[in-house]
């Protein structure tokens, strides 16, 4: 089960989209100097489809993409309700999964998502906006994952 920490309307996370960022707590990865670390417990509301169809009903046609901050502790989950937001909504948004992971986990179908960044926070590398940086940060197209992680650091 994931569980909702809380959410926001964001800018940077998914360039050129207006996201709905979902911040999903039970973090597994610990990464020393997370600039989240209370997403590392297991707090919030359970979030399931039901909830996330009131938060899309409540923005309308605000946000074009939604993101997934985190889930890593249960990956099937988000790729359950990113499935759900492609094909179960009347809306075409797009999705996104920010990941601490090294790779997306065999099982998962990439073409699920618009968007996946992976890669956990290495404070010395710096986030994505960082030339340094360890995190990728990829496009999903025809079920490839093409590297734009330098759009970030224009």
């Amino acid at each position: 089960m994931l569980r909702l920490a809380s959410y926001d309307i964001v800018f940077q996370e998914i360039p050129g989209e207006v996201t709905l960022a979902l911040n999903i707590s039970g973090c597994p990865n610990g990464c020393p100097g997370c600039h989240s670390p209370h997403l590392q417990e297991d707090a919030g509301e359970a979030l399931d489809e039901a909830m996330l169809g009131e938060l899309l009903d409540s923005y309308g046609s605000t946000v074009t993409c939604v993101c997934f901050m985190g889930g890593d502790a249960n990956p099937h989950e988000v790729q359950k309700l990113s499935v759900f937001i492609r094909e179960a909504t009347e809306r075409k948004l797009k999705t996104g999964w920010y990941s601490g992971r090294q790779s997306v986990p065999e099982e998962l179908d990439i073409s699920n998502f618009d968007f996946i960044k992976l890669g956990p926070y290495i404070e010395k590398s710096g986030g994505l906006k960082s030339p340094d940086t360890n995190q990728r940060f990829y496009k999903i197209e025809s079920g490839i994952m093409v590297d734009i992680t330098e759009i970030f650091q224009a």
